[in-house]
């Protein structure tokens, strides 16, 4: 019954995602804009006023910079379709001069490989008129979630401190009132100082991107540091996705030569010196979580919520983390979300009394 459940659920999220996305979104944003509020309340102006304030300036930062970069954006999509097709003719060069020198049936393959529809070529010639149905079906609904995210993230830094006092009221006993308490306080200052420390990293990680696109001579360098800044968000894939992005752009600038391989190439090793060094140090033992935990967890909530559901999937893992802290029954499930290779205590005396039973 209890796999059952689980499946269900699992289910359950899939298809409730256009209600629980925006709710997981708005609630990880309130982690990090919520210090702001109450330090406007401090100031003496009411949680309302001061969402509002906090809100429209996080509002105005987005519109301005999806502005600014809108148009090299629209302009690098527009050539983006030419590009595939260029590397796809070039892959199949590199596949017909390879099997020129194999052994046995060289000019049968030749002359089948010519002769031979390209499946993957008329794709892509019907590749722009598809991409236009789909954004175009998409825009709707991404206007909705937007919108209720937005107005959610208001009335949740607008009221969360009545609902956090009222969900502690509702508690019976002293006890676990003030796990609550402290286990929210205690994920919040997680999750804000996880995606703020994460912020600030890939915001430089962004800068130096652009500033090696502009040395490089790739055009529109912001446009770069920008899907740097926003990607790096997502381990693993984030990264992978976007030396793919640079690939097809230093094909768009430099052709098929070898210096196509420079933007990519800058990127993996400002990244390199990013994951190994920079973020290690500054995020620290605190924050650090298990690899294989944050891979599997960007990887389904990626399959349930797609894109969205993949940049929430470390700020779940940490909510998660402190929840099984505070619980007895799941405390000792924290071992696989902790990136420190020592296990806690509770775990070592654990082990020492099964070595002492064998």
């Amino acid at each position: 019954m209890r796999v059952l459940v689980a499946v269900a659920a699992v289910f359950f999220m899939q298809t409730a995602q256009p209600l629980l996305l925006p709710i997981v979104i708005a609630v990880a944003f309130t982690f990090v804009l919520s210090p702001l509020v109450r330090r406007l309340r401090r100031l003496g102006l009411p949680e309302t006023v001061g969402a509002a304030v906090v809100v429209s300036a996080a509002l105005c930062c987005v519109v301005l910079a999806v502005s600014a970069l809108a148009t090299p954006a629209a302009e690098w999509l527009d050539r983006a379709p030419a590009t595939v097709r260029q590397l796809i003719d070039s892959a199949d060069k590199i596949r017909t001069t390879l099997f020129e020198f194999s052994a046995g049936g060289r000019k049968a393959r030749a002359s089948a490989a010519a002769q031979r529809s390209d499946p993957i070529a008329e794709k892509i010639a019907s590749e722009g008129i598809t991409f236009t149905r789909v954004v175009l079906a998409q825009m709707f609904s991404f206007a909705l979630e937007a919108a209720a995210t937005v107005i959610l993230l208001y009335f949740l830094l607008a009221s969360e401190h009545w609902l956090l006092s009222r969900t502690v009221e509702a508690v019976r006993r002293r006890r676990t009132r003030a796990l609550v308490l402290g286990g929210v306080r205690q994920a919040q200052r997680e999750i804000g100082l996880y995606l703020g420390t994460m912020g600030l990293i890939n915001l430089g990680l962004g800068t130096l991107t652009a500033l090696a696109m502009w040395a490089l001579g790739v055009p529109n360098p912001p446009l770069w540091g920008a899907m740097v800044v926003l990607l790096n968000f997502v381990p693993y894939l984030g990264p992978a996705v976007m030396t793919v992005v640079l690939l097809l752009a230093g094909s768009m600038t430099f052709g098929n030569s070898a210096d196509m391989l420079g933007p990519p190439a800058s990127f993996l090793v400002l990244h390199a010196v990013e994951s190994n060094f920079v973020t290690p140090w500054v995020v620290g033992r605190r924050l650090r979580l298990a690899p294989l935990s944050v891979f599997l967890s960007v990887m389904v909530l990626g399959w349930l919520w797609g894109i969205a559901g993949a940049f929430v999937a470390v700020p779940i893992v940490l909510g998660l983390r402190t929840t099984f802290k505070r619980t007895r029954r799941f405390k000792l499930a924290c071992v696989y979300f902790e990136g420190d290779a020592t296990p806690p205590p509770s775990l070592r005396s654990l082990l020492r009394k099964s070595r002492r039973r064998t």
